[in-house]
């Protein structure tokens, strides 16, 4: 397709006269199929013993690297809960004053209610937090390991500290 559109571009479209070879002329000849590439590369691996790639039980888990799977699964949580209730708050029938009685009327006690308040407030405060450190990264600064997990951890200790003052109110 790619080479279609090079094509078409240089020459131009000819609406009077067909120009089929056009089309041909800029291609490369293939000493081989993409069919025997893959089996050649598979065969490789197998000789050699490597793992099926991306084979996550070969990694070291490190801080980083759960943060930056949680930081993306705050971001795609939050804006599917976003997402979720501005469709519930579309197509459900009453208003805002119906489902907070709804809740009151639940008893659910105090602890399981600041239990959601945190549920809710730390993936908004982690993902915060975290997003301003990507920003920091952005203009280049704070690369080097030690700079890395000491940011990491601070990420987490905010993160806590907002939730549960955010959760007591």
């Amino acid at each position: 397709m790619a080479l279609l559109l090079r094509t078409l571009a240089r020459q131009g479209v000819s609406v009077t006269r067909p120009q089929y070879s056009v089309l041909y002329r800029h291609a490369a000849p293939m000493g081989t199929t993409a069919k025997e590439e893959m089996n050649k590369f598979w065969s490789k691996n197998a000789r050699l013993n490597r793992p099926m790639s991306p084979h996550l039980t070969i990694y070291k888990w490190s801080v980083p690297m759960m943060m930056s799977v949680t930081h993306r699964g705050t971001g795609v949580g939050l804006s599917g809960a976003i997402s979720a209730f501005a469709l519930a708050a579309l197509v459900l029938p009453g208003n805002y004053p119906y489902y907070l009685d709804l809740i009151h009327s639940l008893s659910i006690g105090p602890f399981l209610i600041g239990l959601a308040k945190f549920g809710i407030t730390f993936p908004v405060s982690y993902h915060t937090y975290n997003g301003i450190r990507h920003l920091w990264w952005d203009i280049g600064k704070g690369f080097k390991i030690p700079e890395v997990y000491r940011t990491g951890y601070t990420v987490i200790g905010l993160s806590i500290i907002t939730s549960i003052a955010l959760a007591a109110i």
